[in-house]
């Protein structure tokens, strides 16, 4: 205040009142109310992690989904011919990258059978430590030549009408026999000859004693069957139908109306890895899902009995539960697998034997959420005012419990799937008959050829991998997101 300036030299006259003639009130609150689940997902939207891995989540669900209706192939269609096919993709064919191809190290007898299959893309020769030559080259692993067949009569005329149509060599199914008549089987180097002869279609020209190819100028000796006037045999008549030889590769565009491609290769039997790991893992989510769903239920109402009432109801439901945890839950798979599985699906054994003792984790949390706090000020206010058990328990309790619960109830799903992996690549649950398979049962069926394909191991594991680290970041993202006392912290 100034010095100089004396307040009580100032007249009344120069006083007035602001508000004179205004009525006084509360101002009205303009903002919008945020409830619990609004205020937990704008917490929640802010952790940049939780959301991403919300997101691959979300992507492997709808994969999972997806995929067995616009794949092309079942879980269960496999063709022998096509087995350890590497992943192919029609937009990237003839770039060597994701196009079916491999490089591999043979040797010349090896690289003359490919080559007559017609799979070598490009090659270069070389030598070996012990001077023999070899060759490096680039394979199509999808195309697998010529087989020996017997048809039928109407699937030989169907086969002929379909050569008579293609105008292009190449993409006909009946191929000429091989005329084995210049093998002397009188020796038993004839023999073994002629059995290799036998045993693979292939082999379309001469080979020696030690079974590699004879040339002339560099070029095969083609040995195909001919007629009296010197035109190509297709075929012979064998009881009621006929024998042929014919291009796999072509007959399987006219089974099936397409070649083979398969995105992620395909396995030991020839099925398509990407459309039994999408059945795999919608078993799986689904199995993990609705265990952990009416285990969290279970769980909830058990352990809010116990913490909310306590006493003698809390010692007695205790002892239950101590006595469940002690059950060793190999042995309840094990048991149910045996005595259940003959009457039920063997999907439904495994969700009773999860469900079984599953829920008692998440009985413990909220047993301990509700000791924590249903002696708040706030619950003692509202049961002072005459609110029931029932608004105690869920309107002022579980709210503030619901961090720990949601963390437990999210990460519950991660670790059925990983139980459930890993009984079936233990083969303790059998998932490989029918339609059905999981991502356990890949994994065990692709560790026999884990050196040599390691895409039938490498797929499944790193879907479940991505799963499980997902789910424990979403599940913490969660936890944050819905604890009240996180609300307006950095």
């Amino acid at each position: 205040m100034r010095k100089d300036l004396d307040i009580n030299s100032i007249s009344d006259e120069k006083f007035e009142f602001a508000q004179k003639d205004k009525v006084l009130r509360d101002t009205k609150f303009e903002t919008k109310q945020v409830g619990l689940f609004r205020d937990a997902m704008s917490r929640f939207a802010q952790n940049k992690g939780s959301v991403v891995a919300f997101a691959i989540i979300l992507f492997l669900l709808l994969f999972s989904i997806i995929t067995p209706f616009v794949s092309g192939y079942t879980s269960s269609q496999s063709d022998p011919f096509y087995t350890y096919c590497l992943p192919k993709c029609s937009w990237f064919e003839g770039t060597g990258f994701w196009d079916g191809t491999q490089k591999e190290t043979v040797s010349m007898q090896k690289y003359y059978l490919y080559d007559s299959m017609g799979a070598v893309v490009s090659y270069s020769e070389g030598v070996d430590q012990f001077g023999n030559k070899e060759y490096y080259i680039k394979r199509d692993t999808y195309i697998k030549g010529c087989i020996y067949k017997t048809v039928t009569e109407t699937v030989y005329k169907q086969l002929v009408a379909y050569d008579n149509s293609i105008e292009d060599n190449k993409d006909k199914i009946m191929q000429p026999l091989v005329d084995l008549s210049w093998i002397d089987q009188s020796t038993n180097t004839g023999q073994v000859i002629y059995s290799r002869y036998q045993q693979e279609a292939n082999f379309d020209y001469k080979m020696d004693e030690k079974l590699r190819p004879i040339l002339v100028n560099g070029q095969l000796q083609k040995i195909y069957l001919t007629d009296d006037k010197g035109n190509y045999v297709y075929s012979e008549k064998s009881g009621s139908g006929y024998s042929i030889r014919l291009n796999y590769d072509n007959y399987y565009v006219f089974v099936n109306g397409k070649k083979p491609v398969f995105l992620l290769g395909s396995d030991n039997v020839g099925r398509d890895i990407m459309t039994r790991l999408a059945v795999g893992g919608r078993l799986s989510l689904l199995l993990g899902i609705v265990v952990s769903f009416f285990n969290i239920i279970i769980g909830l109402i058990y352990g809010a009995i116990e913490g909310y009432y306590g006493g003698a109801a809390d010692m007695i439901m205790e002892r239950i539960s101590e006595i469940l945890s002690e059950v060793p839950f190999m042995i309840v798979v094990t048991l149910f697998n045996l005595y259940l599985a003959g009457k039920v699906n063997v999907l439904f054994t495994l969700f009773f034997a999860f469900v079984l003792t599953g829920w008692l984790g998440t009985a413990a949390t909220v047993r301990m959420q509700f000791y924590r706090y249903k002696n708040q000020e706030y619950v003692l206010a509202a049961r002072t005012l005459g609110a029931r058990d029932s608004r105690l328990i869920f309107k002022h309790i579980l709210p503030n419990a619901i961090g720990p619960i949601i963390t437990s109830s999210v990460l519950m799903v991660p670790g059925v799937i990983f139980s459930e992996s890993s009984l079936s690549y233990l083969k303790i649950i059998d998932f490989s008959t029918g339609n059905m398979t999981s991502i356990g049962t890949m994994l065990s069926d692709g560790q026999s050829s884990f050196t040599t394909n390691p895409n039938l191991i490498l797929w499944p594991a790193l879907f479940i991998s991505l799963l499980m680290i997902s789910f424990n970041i979403f599940g913490n993202g969660l936890r944050d997101a819905f604890n009240p006392q996180l609300r307006g912290a950095e």
